[in-house]
Parts: structure tokens; C-alpha cells; sequence
């Protein structure tokens, strides 16, 4: 045999040798190209302190469902595994480790929590496993070249609040009160940046405890400020707390709250006091005709009847619908389906609407997904649009978080 036969032989032998090879690397990410099915997996509290926010898994497992049965994802199916963390942070590392062990799962999907996301990135890091969609708000995540979030910094939101309060209603004496933690600190840098940008001195700053629920002595101070509106940074339950305290003072100024309280759970917790409330929102009203509201609507209507129809779910639905949207434009691309491929889609997206969310946008080194917020407010039980979607203040948007 010559030489060049005996190369010809030996390149056809390598290309053998290569296709189930690259087959089997495929497998190892969750990639079935046999079945056009990729497997991807996320973290949820269906027991521990907060298991209601399951609503958000079931909103996104019903995205993938409502995906599967209308064709999938150019002809791909997606297979979405869940496991229980209890909302423990050590638990979610370790049913990170065996969703990539034992699922090789493609990436992780609209996984719950601020703390629990936040103590996956190093094993994410390590595994080169992508985050799509962390349903958290850590500004950790905007700068890791493998997560991509789309919930915003929560000062990015209280300096919209301030500015519709200020540009729009014409209020110049705003107070803040904020939950003494990473969520209300966020907060609370946004909310002072925008203020100091437009020379307005806050009337009033006040914190409060996560379970506070008696507002009393935080809106006498908001009260003797002079303060015409309050923006509130904490749970519906500090919400409401805060909304039946200023009732029974009597103080009567215009209310500003995130786009999460924005949810037919609050109308529960405050009743009519929630009537005229403004909540900055990345996410369009649940309410919305807009098909990818309307689908949400429908298909946990249809998997999952028994939960409520509102801002949580929205949110995992929308979380999740990013890896859609990401993966139809890997596919699109006529790249492979790899982990680097599907990275370099995310980085290139631009002005995409995502379930509830619109213009979202990435690219390397900035991964603020979410450029823009409007502005719903409560009205006789439900919650419309007052603004439209407008960008974040630049001065909040544009400074480094943390």
C-alpha cells in the first residue's frame, strides 16, 4: 500500500471513529439529535419556606409543554427536568451537580431563587453549564459570561418609580422605604443615584425588616417628611402592611411598588388600598392581548388550573421562553447545537420579545437583558399600562451595581 492510500485509509477510519463520537459529546449535553430532544433542568422550593413560588416552575414547564405540542422549536422538543431544593442554597449546588450527571442536562432554565442561583455559579462556571432565565435578582448575574437573567437590578426600578413620579405626576418630595436586604439595598442605590442626578433631596429614607407588617411608626416619619408619594421596595405582604398603615392615619399620598407586587395576590392581601398603586414593570400586564400574554393565559389555564393567573407566573413563563427564543436563533443560524454555539446566540440577541418582556437584549461583557420598564397601575381589581415601555434612567442603569 502507497502512502497515499495508506492516508486515505486512515482519514476515512478518523471520520468513522468521529461520528459517534461527536454524537456521543452531543449526549453528554442533553443533545438527542436521533430524537430532536434537548434536555434542560432547573431548581425549584417545592418543600422548605416558600413553596408557593412553584407557581413560577409550573409556569415554565408549561411554556415547554405549550412548545412540544405545537411543533417544538424549529422541529426540536425540549425536555424540562425539575428538582426540589427546598430553597437551600448547598441543595441547590447539589441538584445542579446531578441534574449534569445523571439528566445531562443542556443548561439550566428558569431556576428559583436569588441566593440559590447566586450559589450555582461557581459549579455552573466550572461545568461550562449555561444559566438562562435565574429567577432572582443578583447583580452578580449581569456580568458572568454564562448566566443570562432577565429579571432587572431592583434600582434600575426604583429609579423608574421615581422618575414617573417626578416627570410624570409632577411629585417632588418622594420617600423611599426599603427591605433591609440585597433586594431593598438595590433598591435604595438606584432610587438615590436618580435623585441626586435631578438636585431632589429624598423627603425620607426609612428601612424596614422583611417581616415587618406594621408599618405604624416607618409612615409617621414618611408623614412628617411631607412626602407626596412613597415608593416601596419589599414583599406584597410589606405592601399591603404599609397601604392599611397609611389608612388608618389617613395619609394620603401616591404609592409606587415592583413590578412583582403587581399581582392579583396583593388585591388579596390589601384589597381596595391597592386601587391606584404604581408598579414599575419589565413585564406587560397579565391582562395584555399580546400573543405570548395570551399563551401564558392559556396553557396554565391548561396544565396547571388550580394556580393563579398573575405576575408569577408570568415571570417563569418569560424566564423560560428565553431559552426559546435563544435556541430558535442558534437553529436558525444553521450552527450545531453546542454549548459555545448557543452562548454566542445569547450574546447576539437584540431587541427580542421574550413572553412578557420586550426589546431584550445581550451582548459579551453586558448581559442586562431587560432595558426598559413601563409603568401598570392597580385599578378596580386588575392592573393596566400608564406608560408604555420606556429605557431605565441612564444615571441608574449605566452605574455599576453592588
Amino acid at each position: 500500500m502507497d502512502r497515499r492510500s495508506a492516508l486515505k485509509l486512515f482519514g476515512a477510519a478518523a471520520l468513522g471513529a468521529a461520528l459517534p463520537l461527536r454524537s456521543s459529546l452531543a449526549a453528554e449535553i442533553g443533545v438527542d439529535e436521533a430524537s430532536k430532544t434537548i434536555t434542560v433542568g432547573g431548581f425549584t422550593p417545592v418543600t422548605g419556606p416558600v413553596p408557593f413560588y412553584a407557581i413560577l416552575t409550573h409556569a415554565a414547564e408549561s411554556y415547554f409543554r405549550h412548545v412540544n405540542e405545537t411543533g417544538g422549536i424549529r422541529g426540536w422538543k425540549i425536555k424540562y427536568v425539575t428538582l426540589d431544593d427546598g430553597y437551600d442554597p448547598a441543595r441547590s449546588v447539589a441538584v445542579t451537580k446531578r441534574m449534569v450527571e445523571e439528566d445531562k442536562i443542556f443548561s439550566l432554565v428558569a431556576s428559583v431563587g436569588t441566593a440559590t442561583n447566586v450559589a450555582v455559579i461557581p459549579y455552573a462556571k466550572e461545568a461550562g453549564l449555561p444559566m438562562l432565565g435565574p429567577i432572582g435578582g443578583a447583580s452578580a448575574f449581569f456580568a458572568e459570561p454564562n448566566i443570562f437573567p432577565l429579571l432587572p437590578d431592583y434600582g434600575w426600578s426604583a429609579a423608574s418609580n421615581a422618575e414617573y413620579a417626578l416627570k410624570d405626576l409632577k411629585l417632588d418630595k418622594i420617600a423611599l422605604l426599603w427591605e433591609n436586604d440585597e433586594l431593598g439595598r438595590s433598591a435604595k442605590r438606584g432610587f438615590d443615584l436618580y435623585m441626586a442626578e435631578q438636585k431632589v433631596a429624598p423627603a425620607e429614607s426609612v428601612s424596614f425588616e422583611v417581616k415587618t407588617t406594621d408599618f405604624t411608626p416607618h409612615l409617621l416619619r414618611v408623614a412628617n417628611s411631607g412626602a407626596q408619594a412613597a415608593i416601596l421596595f419589599g414583599s406584597n405582604a410589606n405592601l399591603a402592611g404599609a397601604l392599611k398603615a397609611a389608612d388608618r392615619q389617613g395619609l394620603k399620598i401616591s404609592w409606587f411598588a415592583p413590578f412583582f407586587t403587581a399581582d392579583p395576590s396583593t388585591f388579596k392581601l390589601a384589597g381596595d388600598l391597592l386601587n391606584g398603586v404604581y408598579f414599575s414593570s419589565w413585564l406587560l400586564p397579565v391582562s395584555s392581548d399580546e400573543p405570548e400574554v395570551a399563551a401564558y393565559r392559556a396553557a396554565v389555564s391548561k396544565y396547571y388550573p388550580n394556580d393563579p393567573i398573575g405576575v408569577f407566573g408570568l415571570n417563569g413563563w418569560s424566564n423560560a421562553a428565553l431559552f426559546g427564543v435563544v435556541l430558535e436563533a442558534l437553529i436558525a443560524s444553521g450552527k450545531p447545537i453546542t454549548r459555545d454555539n448557543f452562548v454566542a446566540a445569547a450574546n447576539a440577541l437584540v431587541g427580542a420579545s421574550v413572553g412578557g418582556a420586550r426589546k431584550v437584549s445581550f451582548r459579551s461583557g453586558d448581559h442586562r437583558g431587560t432595558r426598559q420598564e413601563a409603568i401598570q397601575q392597580a385599578k378596580n381589581g386588575s392592573f393596566v399600562m400608564v406608560r408604555d415601555f420606556k429605557p431605565y434612567p441612564a444615571v441608574a442603569f449605566d452605574a455599576k451595581a453592588g
